[in-house]
């Protein structure tokens, strides 16, 4: 069992950043593929960013890329997510995720521990 805590949440303004981590409690989270997900109000459930167990491969939703940049320090078993210029409809509870099958993926159902959450809003 992993368990997953995210962190950095906060009110920002439109055109400003946030930085999230997302700290395990197991060394093990180091062999886990790793993504950040978000749920704004009544909306489902979306990807944002993965990256793979070594750092080498990242993987971005459209909506996020070119602003949004995942990373990780496996000597910290932390996942961070910098966000820069953000938007309003970056409002949402952004969420981290570990997957133990290294698919890489922006499916939900692929991952197997989650965090439970932390809010990111955004005013314009």
């Amino acid at each position: 069992q992993v368990q997953l805590v995210e962190s950095g949440g906060g009110l920002v303004q439109a055109g400003g950043s946030l930085r999230l981590s997302c700290a395990a409690s197991r060394r093990t989270f180091n062999t886990y593929d790793t993504g950040w997900f978000r749920q704004a109000p009544g909306k489902e459930r979306e990807f944002v960013a993965a990256i793979s167990w070594s750092g080498s491969r990242t993987y971005y939703a459209d909506s996020v890329k070119g602003r949004f940049t995942i990373s990780r320090d496996n000597a910290k078993n932390t996942v961070y997510l910098q966000m820069n210029s953000l938007k309003p409809e970056d409002t949402a509870l952004y969420y981290c995720a570990a997957d133990f099958a290294r698919s890489l993926s922006d499916y939900e159902g692929n991952y197997d521990y989650w965090g439970q959450g932390t809010q990111v809003t955004v005013s314009s």
